[in-house]
């Protein structure tokens, strides 16, 4: 039996209290301060029961018994198995098979599977390996606003805490909403430009807390001990904008994903052995907000919580390249098929990103986050398949060459929008002197042009049956799209695994 299975006096007195609270006010009544702190009178208890500490722990006690509206729940089971498909396919790129060598050579205690593998590790390892899987093809998920990309580590900590607790679909589910937003609200409280200007990744930053959420709901922690995990995260948050020099997109894998995925489960599982720590890192002097930002918002950490999730505002990829890519060539695929687009016919081509967006893909060493590369490869293939966005080689055959000489990467000022962050236009100049231009504001995957649940099916579809076969595969998408009826997430095992 786990350790949090046998819940303390304690721990069921307080849980009463929240589902009590929550009785009369759904959600937001997990977020204000608490009746039975103590005598009004002691200053410093008051202080330190409606902190933001506070308040964000019994919000995520609450939650892990706090139904969610439909609409959330089919957007969790959306990203869960769209990160399942990121999983299952990047266990097979390099990113993924030296995180899968290297945990297996750990060795530890069979607490969790590794995906696509036939072994199984400690919950830590397990969710450090699931994870870089995750991020080693660049098909997992992106939140526009903040830039994150939280399913990549949100859902194999998830994944790796919950098939040792033996917890539920519906626990499952609870506890990846949890995680994507810590992991969101974090950078909203910190502000994502104002940690991209201290050379930190954003990405790397949120990972941790997406991690620490999922995990923490899953271990199903009591009030005092969530606000020790909060703390042991906000210790290992890191991740630096250096990333962007990777050439492997190994130590990206690492840095957006891995890292914060194994944090978060180190965070909880220290604490839940026994280890304390502050309880109210995110409060007061040298709190997390005023050591990582210039200008943080703290109370953003809680605006919301309970009624604005942000697992429905993230974006499910179309294409396995990086974000930014995604609205250029949609609106490049899109004057292909209406004007019949050819190597012949195509004179130049301008491609118009974000500014910030520049150095990310602007002429990346990674092929599939290298923007005039993918344009490139459209227009001699005629469309971009998973396997050509992460050939190498592809970076150095003639015909892709020559015509990425007529590719020309810009920064536009006018796309830094923050109702569209990810927008991008590309301009064509035809042999006959024609000029061609769209726009795309949202990709497809996005919750203004979402994809249908068939739409993400077919994705995950594609990404899988390599690796787990037809079969499995059927069966495993079958599964999580009624996840919620799952009673042990652990029963999904063989699927996922060889």
């Amino acid at each position: 039996m786990s350790r949090s299975s046998m819940p303390s006096r304690r721990r069921v007195l307080q849980s009463a209290a929240a589902l009590a609270a929550l009785s009369v006010a759904p959600f937001g009544a997990a977020l204000a301060a608490d009746p039975t702190a103590g005598d009004s009178s002691d200053t410093h208890a008051d202080a330190d029961n409606n902190g933001i500490t506070a308040r964000l722990a019994r919000y995520m006690v609450a939650a892990q018994e706090q139904p969610l509206p439909d609409a959330v729940v089919t957007a969790c089971k959306n990203h869960i198995l769209d990160t399942f498909g990121a999983m299952v396919s990047g266990a097979r790129m390099r990113p993924g098979t030296l995180a899968v060598k290297y945990v297996r050579g750990l060795g530890g205690t069979q607490q969790a599977s590794v995906i696509g593998a036939n072994f199984r590790t400690t919950m830590v390892n397990a969710a450090l390996a699931n994870a870089m899987c995750a991020h080693s093809d660049e098909t997992d998920d992106f939140e526009p606003v903040t830039k994150a990309h939280p399913g990549c580590s949100v859902v194999p900590a998830a994944l790796a805490v919950a098939e040792n607790e033996g917890s539920s679909g519906a626990q499952f589910i609870r506890a990846v909403a949890l995680g994507y937003d810590l992991a969101c609200r974090l950078l909203m409280a910190l502000g994502p430009d104002l940690v991209r200007a201290t050379h930190r990744s954003a990405e790397g930053t949120a990972s941790t807390f997406g991690g620490l959420g999922a995990a923490a709901a899953l271990a199903r922690l009591d009030e005092p001990r969530t606000r020790f995990a909060i703390s042991y995260a906000a210790q290992q948050v890191s991740g630096l904008w250096s990333w962007v020099k990777d050439k492997d997109h190994i130590e990206k894998a690492f840095d957006f994903a891995g890292m914060g995925a194994r944090n978060g489960v180190t965070a909880v599982d220290m604490v839940r052995s026994g280890m304390t720590g502050v309880n109210d890192v995110l409060d007061g002097t040298n709190n997390l907000f005023i050591a990582l930002s210039t200008k943080p918002d703290p109370e953003a950490m809680l605006d919301g919580l309970g009624s604005r999730f942000f697992v429905t505002e993230t974006a499910i990829k179309t294409y396995s390249v990086g974000y930014p890519i995604q609205s250029p060539l949609d609106a490049f695929l899109t004057l292909r098929k209406q004007y019949g687009l050819t190597p012949d016919n195509v004179q130049s081509i301008r491609v118009r990103i974000p500014t910030d967006a520049v150095g990310i893909v602007g002429d990346s060493a990674m092929p599939d986050v290298n923007c005039a590369h993918i344009v490139a490869i459209a227009l001699v293939k005629g469309g971009l398949s998973f396997a050509d966005s992460h050939d190498a080689s592809l970076m150095h055959d003639p015909r892709i060459e020559a015509q990425r000489a007529k590719i020309t990467v810009v920064g536009d000022q006018q796309l830094m929008d923050p109702a569209a962050p990810r927008g991008g236009i590309v301009d064509v100049t035809t042999t006959d002197g024609r000029t061609l231009s769209h726009t795309t504001r949202f990709p497809p995957g996005t919750k203004e042009n979402p994809l249908s649940v068939e739409g993400v099916n077919a994705k995950a579809r594609d990404l899988m049956t390599p690796v787990l076969g037809a079969d499995k595969t059927g069966k495993l998408i079958e599964r999580i799209n009624r996840l919620e009826s799952v009673e042990r997430i652990d029963q999904l095992r063989p699927l996922f695994t060889v």
